[in-house]
């Protein structure tokens, strides 16, 4: 550790570096199933196109289990529900290796999400409270950086484990890390509480149903009667949390938010924007695997330059902003998306194959400078009471639209193969995906051009 913490006490040390640890596992296991995809629909028997499931369940359970673990941490300790989350990551992954068919993993990935949905803010909470507040930045920056790790290597890890062991390693490799994390987590975290907040389940079980109701409704395989049934359960829990909200001060979050036109055209386009992006992770390795014939490791590889493109232009986003403003940052770089994603397929209908690592390169640039800059946009305006309660939704919002991007995805792909056959139907997938990336910018055009980041 440099800077503020360079003369950090040892055992401090240890303790950040636990946190640290908690970080990589929750977003390297994000990002590594994705390339795994195909072989484990061939090991389950299973068609690739309703693999989707198994992100779905994951990123859909951290969606909803995100709102509580900030009082669970404070009510029982931070140590003793950070190492519940390993334990819980652990003995998901176990059962996601041992699954036999694609309902079983699913249930596994539930109880993983779970796990992996505690680590990051229960880590951050306890960075919190480890640390003088001068040093908390210098901390967290330390903290998270294996978190920006993980994704760089989680597809080509994937990749490789799947092409020379299997995909059951994807997960097995969890058990050891997590045995050391949770003797590490008892042994040297301490066990800080706080007096809990009043929490709101009422609203929490609603914000739940709705959110897993309507998700769910998206699937694509249900009955008439079981389709109506998930969007009126959707909608009607959607419609009694804003019934049970209005003028409730201890509400899970406030519609004060609400009063502040940027934070909702924020949250709205954000939520729009993420999920053409969401579809980009899951769809690529397909694409490359079932539609180019290209190896998993090599499948793994080529999705290194969409991350590395994401991190590499984090520092020039204020820059970007106060030179052109949000508006015209977030149109364009909404417009160039699409654009990029139709040369994916442009590229390989060419042969090219050389280019496809810079196409990614260049939308993980792009989706970098969007994701930054719908976060900035969002939170920019909010008063100080209100920015902890609209960070927290902006950071449930983030994993459903995941969750309904993966969805998404997994219908355009159903809708081409039906067509026209999977490895015939993918330039229709890209058509589609591109339509859905650009209509964002009709949100971001109602922005309002005061633009400098830094007001």
């Amino acid at each position: 550790m440099n800077g503020a913490l360079g003369h950090t006490d040892p055992r401090l040390r240890w303790q950040l570096w636990i946190v640290a640890f908690g970080f990589f596992m929750q977003t390297l296991d994000t990002t590594i199933v994705n390339t795994a995809l195909p072989s484990m629909a061939a090991s389950l028997g299973e068609s690739p196109l309703r693999m989707h499931g198994v992100i779905v369940a994951y990123v859909l359970t951290v969606a909803v289990t995100l709102p509580v673990s900030g009082w669970l941490a404070d009510r029982f300790g931070g140590r003793n529900v950070f190492l519940a989350a390993i334990v819980l990551f652990s003995f998901g992954s176990l059962c996601c290796a041992c699954a036999g068919s694609l309902q079983q993993l699913e249930a596994a990935r539930v109880v993983q999400g779970i796990g992996g949905a505690m680590m990051v803010p229960v880590g951050r909470l306890t960075v919190l409270k480890l640390v003088p507040r001068d040093q908390y930045l210098a901390a967290m920056a330390f903290v998270t950086l294996p978190g920006q790790i993980g994704p760089l290597l989680g597809p080509a890890l994937g990749g490789v484990l799947v092409q020379y062991a299997s995909w059951h390693w994807i997960f097995l490799i969890n058990l050891p890390v997590g045995v050391v994390g949770a003797v590490a987590t008892w042994r040297w975290l301490p066990n800080l509480t706080l007096p809990p907040k009043r929490f709101d389940f009422v609203g929490y079980a609603l914000l739940g149903v709705a959110m897993a109701a309507l998700t769910l409704a998206l699937e694509g395989h249900h009955t008439p009667v079981a389709l109506l049934a998930l969007l009126a359960a959707g909608l009607a829990t959607a419609l009694l949390y804003l019934a049970h909200a209005r003028g409730n001060a201890h509400a899970l979050f406030s519609l004060k938010l609400f009063d502040s036109r940027v934070f909702s055209m924020g949250l709205l386009g954000g939520f729009y924007g993420r999920i053409g992006s969401a579809m980009l992770p899951f769809l690529v390795p397909m694409y490359l695997q079932l539609g180019l014939g290209f190896a998993p490791a090599h499948a793994g590889l080529m999705m290194v330059p969409l991350v590395l493109g994401n991190m590499g232009v984090k520092r020039l986003v204020v820059r970007v902003v106060n030179r052109f403003g949000y508006r015209c940052v977030l149109v364009g770089a909404t417009l160039a998306l699409a654009a990029l994603v139709l040369l994916l397929p442009l590229a390989a209908r060419l042969a090219m194959p050389w280019a496809i690592p810079a196409v990614l390169l260049v939308i993980g640039m792009v989706n970098g400078v969007r994701f930054s800059t719908m976060n900035n946009l969002t939170l920019k305006e909010l008063p100080d009471e209100l920015a902890s309660s609209g960070n927290s939704l902006m950071s449930m919002t983030q994993q459903l639209t995941m969750s309904i991007g993966v969805t998404v995805a997994g219908l355009l792909l159903a809708a081409a193969a039906a067509g026209s056959g999977l490895q015939g139907g993918f330039a229709m997938v890209w058509l589609g995906v591109a339509i859905i990336t650009a209509l964002p910018a009709l949100v971001f055009w109602q922005v309002p051009d005061a633009s400098p980041a830094a007001r």
